[in-house]
């Protein structure tokens, strides 16, 4: 919004100028998120705490220590982080950017998602919220829409590398073997583009949702990625940039950096409240919503296959999921104590601040490992 009203008197008032440049208003998008849910913190607080009575309802099959440290504490402050997330991005981002609407539409969708299967989770004082079927499909009608458009958007852009909308580029792979082998800067997919799409951001936004299960675990590892992420999207949607990396250039997706800042502004802001004890969880409401945005975003910049890297750390929380209910299904045993993975560490006596600590350390390896790609091709 900032963007449209003053950059037009840039000419009369120089000191408007700066609202042209990508960085200055991801910065900005950092700075008001993080203000917002400093601001309205501790207020939202109070409000949820009165409204939810028992707070969050907690796994009786869960760690004892949560029953203990973690009942009556309240949770949907992923209402937090979208108020300041929301806010922050129609302040600084061009709203004449489709890949800004895509991702936001993701964003927004999910989190009502997640809103209401807490809701239903603490009116029930249940740990079922909404049924898993019907979120499901609910997350991938909302994926598919998205790929599609991401689609639409690439393949309308006159300036976009030939091939780029139906294919999949590969992190290590130079492009120069994709554009010899199959005329396309990535392994073509035609229109299963789209299902892949989906399938990344339903992946996304779910994987992220198990890492929730401690004070900090998701936050950190979501604002890793997103900072991770802003870079990716400078530099592609960057021509002079993308050309000198070799990676392909996508039109556009370099205003997605300021979605990216409003993510770390935000989670800076919610840690605040949600560092060990936590005075609030996220709750569905966020891990949905940040997990839906951060997969969009790797779809719309055309790297999704770098974020099984970047967002490593969730691959693995979701991995031994299924390979826990995989190895029960077929043999009766488990192969950890308790899954999500975090939880194992957690019965073999690890403290929560230790896993939560060595989980970001893990994190940021990851996403190092990932912009490692921009250049190793």
């Amino acid at each position: 919004m900032l963007y449209h009203l003053l950059t037009p008197l840039a000419d009369e008032f120089q000191l408007f100028n700066v609202f042209r440049y990508l960085t200055f208003r991801t910065g900005g998008a950092v700075m008001t998120a993080l203000i917002i849910a400093f601001l309205l913190g501790p207020s939202l607080i109070r409000w949820m705490r009165r409204k939810q009575g028992r707070g969050q309802p907690i796994r009786a099959d869960g760690p004892q220590s949560h029953i203990i440290e973690k009942a009556g504490t309240p949770t949907m402050g992923g209402v937090l982080i979208l108020l300041s997330l929301v806010v922050a991005t129609f302040l600084w981002a061009r709203l004449d950017n489709v890949y800004v609407w895509i991702v936001m539409g993701v964003t927004l969708a999910f989190g009502a998602l997640g809103f209401i299967d807490d809701y239903l989770k603490v009116t029930k004082q249940t740990a079922s919220g909404v049924v898993g079927s019907l979120k499901l499909a609910v997350q991938f009608a909302v994926a598919l829409t998205a790929g599609y458009f991401c689609m639409d958007a690439l393949s309308a852009a006159p300036d976009a590398p030939a091939g780029l909308a139906n294919s999949v580029p590969v992190p290590f792979v130079p492009l120069d073997i994709f554009q010899n082998w199959f005329n396309a800067p990535g392994v073509p997919l035609g229109l299963l583009v789209v299902p892949f799409a989906a399938f990344v951001i339903v992946g996304a936004s779910n994987t992220v949702n198990l890492t929730d299960g401690l004070d900090g675990l998701a936050t950190v590892p979501v604002m890793i990625a997103a900072g991770a992420y802003a870079l990716i999207v400078y530099l592609v949607g960057n021509i002079v940039y993308a050309e000198y990396l070799g990676v392909p250039y996508v039109p556009g997706a370099g205003e997605l950096a300021v979605i990216c800042g409003a993510i770390i502004g935000a989670g800076l802001g919610f840690l605040w409240y949600n560092a060990p004890p936590a005075a609030i969880f996220m709750g569905d409401t966020g891990s949905l919503a940040l997990g839906g945005a951060i997969g969009a975003i790797a779809v719309a910049s055309k790297h999704e296959i770098v974020l099984a890297i970047v967002g490593g750390l969730f691959v693995l929380e979701g991995m031994s999921v299924m390979i826990q209910i995989a190895s029960f299904k077929l043999t009766g045993k488990r192969v950890f104590r308790m899954a999500p993975i975090h939880h194992h560490f957690e019965h073999l006596g690890w403290k929560e601040s230790t896993i939560v600590i060595r989980f970001w350390i893990i994190a940021m390896v990851l996403a190092m490992i990932g912009l490692a790609t921009l250049k190793l091709r």
